[in-house]
């Protein structure tokens, strides 16, 4: 199942999610981003939550413009966040704002651009 939340209440979703009694999504499994380009909105940052006790899975979508994508970060409420986080803004430029420590983790701190967004050079920038 897919739930799209409106940005300014995903950290709300994610935490009645996580402490729900009856269903506990207690496991976030990953954070990603799919690039619609050249629609609007460009962005769709996706969560992928499981109950374990429950055997249920849950997927979150939050929809960014390409002006200026960026969501409140969920660190607070799945330390596990820290990593999907970080990979989203290096490779497509998604910005997660109260993030303990938001840079680069997989390209070089000088590299020009996010090479996962689908308007990237097949060469890079030159």
């Amino acid at each position: 199942m897919s739930i799209y939340v409106e940005r300014s209440l995903i950290r709300e979703a994610c935490a009645l999610l996580r402490d729900d009694a009856k269903c506990p999504f207690n496991y976030l499994a990953d954070v990603t981003c799919v690039d619609w380009y050249p629609a609007e909105p460009r962005f769709e940052v996706v969560y992928h939550l499981l109950s374990i006790p429950n055997k249920e899975r849950v997927r979150l979508k939050v929809r960014l413009s390409g002006d200026s994508p960026a969501v409140e970060s969920v660190t607070p409420i799945w330390p596990s966040a820290n990593f999907f986080e970080r990979e989203v803004y290096d490779l497509f430029g998604v910005r997660f704002t109260g993030h303990p420590y938001l840079r680069r983790i997989q390209m070089p701190e000088t590299w020009e651009g996010h090479p996962l967004r689908k308007d990237y050079p097949v060469e890079g920038y030159r």
